[in-house]
């Protein structure tokens, strides 16, 4: 039988129950939820270890580029002696020659006519001398007899054929002297190398620098042997010193690499630079490599003692030091150091520390003094 008041609680029941139930569905959804962050926040905890490293020894291998300058071994400017004309060439630019080859042949009159007449003269004062000589000779022979010559005469007889010999002696000298300007009408190569340079032309007027000359006859390179010189700046020079072995290239031959070996080091640094001239040899005897090239030297900056090495990271540069920071009883301590050399993201370090001690990985300034550091994870 249908009933008002039992239908309407019927309906009030399934409405409390239709409601009840997404509150009790939103209830289980948020203690789920809180459950899982708890859970992430602990495995949060987890993960955020401190990684840090177990001290040791170690030698940083690293290397230096510095630009040299190729330059001839040997390398002359060739002026003309004397006054005179070139007369004949026998060489030109790019001319190889060996030493004592003649390059050029000039005239000059007047010598030959000096010579004449240093000649002429030599004769006149060789015969003055043996007549001179020829009257000593007589009155010394004749003085053997006692009474028959004075000292006084013999003794004048004597000093003019001194005198006579010695004019003679001057002749001969000043003979040789006009010759040997005769035989700077020839120009012969010093040393054996390339004509890098020729500025006169049959016929030119030449003569020593500024008198008749303004520029060489010729410019002489040795090129089968050159310079490599290079200047080192005062932090790395004991890194090289005599026989030490440097690779270079040049951009000529891009992907060839050249060797040469330190032979000259000049021993003091440049007041100017700070650096150090410092000189290899370079054998180049197929002529590849030119003089004026430009050079870039890589110096090899190996260490000669093991020294201890840290990621660049682990090293703090503040405004006041420079530190580490070292685990020491689970808490940070602040380690003053001074730094080295860096390569590869390393960097050796020096300071009061021992082989084994922990450090950090990555530091900052934030990390304070004393500050307790859990989760320590020590990497390689």
């Amino acid at each position: 039988m249908y009933h008002p008041y039992t239908n309407n609680m019927n309906s009030l029941k399934a409405l409390a129950i239709t409601i009840s139930l997404p509150a009790t569905l939103l209830f289980s959804s948020c203690g789920h939820t809180e459950g899982k962050s708890a859970k992430k926040g602990e495995n949060t905890q987890e993960e955020a270890a401190v990684a840090a490293i177990s001290l040791q020894k170690g030698k940083l291998t690293s290397s230096l580029q510095i630009p040299g300058e190729l330059i001839a071994y040997q390398n002359v400017d060739i002026y003309a002696k004397v006054n005179s004309f070139i007369k004949k060439l026998h060489v030109d630019v790019g001319s190889e020659v060996s030493q004592g080859q003649l390059l050029a042949t000039m005239e000059a009159p007047e010598i030959s006519s000096q010579l004449a007449g240093a000649e002429s003269r030599i004769k006149s004062q060789e015969a003055v001398y043996l007549a001179s000589k020829a009257n000593y000779d007589r009155l010394y022979n004749t003085s053997l007899t006692p009474g028959t010559v004075s000292k006084n005469d013999l003794d004048i007889a004597q000093a003019r054929m001194k005198s006579d010999l010695a004019q003679w002696e001057s002749g001969k000298a000043a003979y040789r002297e006009i010759a040997d300007n005769r035989n700077y009408l020839e120009i012969r190569a010093p040393f054996a190398g390339v004509i890098s340079a020729k500025n006169v032309s049959v016929g030119a007027y030449v003569g020593p620098s500024g008198k008749g000359s303004e520029y060489p006859l010729f410019s002489l390179q040795e090129q089968k042997k050159l310079r490599l010189v290079i200047s080192v700046p005062e932090a790395y020079t004991s890194y090289l010193s005599n026989n030490s072995e440097v690779k270079f290239n040049v951009k000529a031959f891009t992907g060839k690499s050249f060797t040469a070996k330190v032979n000259r080091l000049s021993g003091a640094l440049d007041t100017r630079l700070r650096s150090q001239r410092i000189e290899m040899d370079v054998i180049n005897n197929d002529k590849k490599l030119l003089p004026g090239m430009i050079a870039e030297v890589n110096i090899p900056m190996d260490a000669a003692d093991s020294t201890f090495i840290v990621p660049k990271a682990a090293v703090v540069n503040s405004t006041l030091n420079v530190f580490v920071i070292r685990v020491t009883n689970g808490k940070a301590e602040r380690v003053q150091v001074q730094t080295g050399r860096d390569a590869d993201g390393k960097v050796e370090i020096y300071g009061n520390l021992n082989e084994g001690d922990t450090i950090l990985a990555s530091a900052n300034e934030e990390i304070r003094e004393g500050a307790e550091l859990k989760h320590v994870k020590i990497g390689k």
